[in-house]
């Protein structure tokens, strides 16, 4: 692993890097994962990025990349101001970062970043409650991807009505805004399509069980996260593991962990793995999404022993 000083945005932040892969994550503010790209090929970033003068959204700089929140989104709780600089501690494949304790929330977010081997990045999101009584929350994990692709999330595998499968296996929630008519849907035998440029206002829908990964395909390089789903645990938001949203301009997916009690001093944690695939054809159909976006992701998986 590399790891240097650089900006963003006019602040501080660091560059870790391998031979494949190289992120930027803020230290000024945050924290914030800002670029994910591989380094072959176009080199390009895709994750989001907003430009300097963007304006707040109820206070807070969304910045675009990847960011920890805490579910249930709220106006004011969950749009709390990330805007001081971070305590870094250095570690043997990564760093580690934290943010003063937010004074309307007492909450403490915090995010370890570390790369292992050369493809993957394994992301450790902290919350920490420091008031003097239980916080009901759950960590919520966003990543925003650059517009001009094309995202994915699995569905669990079929059942077999003739052999006796008669019961419900996982629920879609849709939030009040969306509209499952447009075409920025596309369902799939075994996937959820999403495709951004086709979305005129909001959409986003919710699952509760999947197969822990989504995949958002930008020019032949594909942005894989996974994140387990936990049995017989309570997730907010109607049940939702997994989230998946787009306004047409970006678009998010977001893994979320159990809804309970955090009780004063206790921190909560939330694990994704990432990696980057590449010249994989964009898995917008099934033979794409079952022949070579599944097989590849299934690999990876298998390699992170998890």
């Amino acid at each position: 692993m590399k790891l240097s000083k650089t900006e963003h945005r006019d602040g501080a932040a660091l560059a870790l890097a391998t031979k494949s892969i190289e992120l930027t994550v803020t230290t000024g503010v945050g924290p914030r994962i800002t670029s994910f790209r591989p380094l072959a090929g176009k080199a390009r970033n895709l994750f989001l990025e907003f430009p300097q003068n963007e304006k707040r959204a109820l206070g807070l700089m969304l910045r675009g990349g990847h960011r920890l929140w805490h579910s249930p989104e709220d106006a004011v709780r969950t749009y709390q101001p990330d805007d001081e600089p971070l305590a870094v501690k250095m570690l043997p494949r990564g760093v580690a970062l934290t943010q003063p304790v937010e004074p309307r929330t007492g909450l403490q977010k915090g995010m370890k970043i570390e790369l292992l081997g050369e493809r993957t990045v394994k992301v450790t999101h902290t919350l920490k409650n420091h008031t003097l009584w239980s916080v009901e929350c759950a960590p919520w994990a966003l990543t925003m991807l650059t517009p001009g692709g094309y995202g994915v999330v699995p569905l669990l595998p079929k059942g077999d009505h003739a052999k006796g499968d008669f019961l419900p296996t996982w629920t879609m929630i849709p939030w009040s805004f969306t509209d499952l008519s447009p075409p920025v849907w596309k369902f799939g035998r075994n996937f959820i399509g999403v495709e951004m440029a086709k979305a005129k206002t909001a959409q986003k829908i919710g699952l509760s069980d999947y197969p822990g990964w989504s995949a958002y395909w930008h020019d032949g390089a594909t942005f894989v996260k996974y994140a387990p789903v936990r049995r017989g645990v309570n997730y907010p938001d109607l049940g939702c593991a997994f989230e998946i949203f787009t306004n047409g301009g970006f678009l998010e997916l977001e893994t979320l962990g159990a809804l309970a009690p955090i009780a004063p001093g206790q921190t909560v944690t939330h694990t994704e793995w990432w990696t980057i695939l590449e010249k994989l054809p964009r898995p917008d159909n099934d033979a794409a999404f079952d022949q070579k976006l599944a097989p590849a992701v299934a690999a990876w998986l298998r390699s992170l022993k998890v």
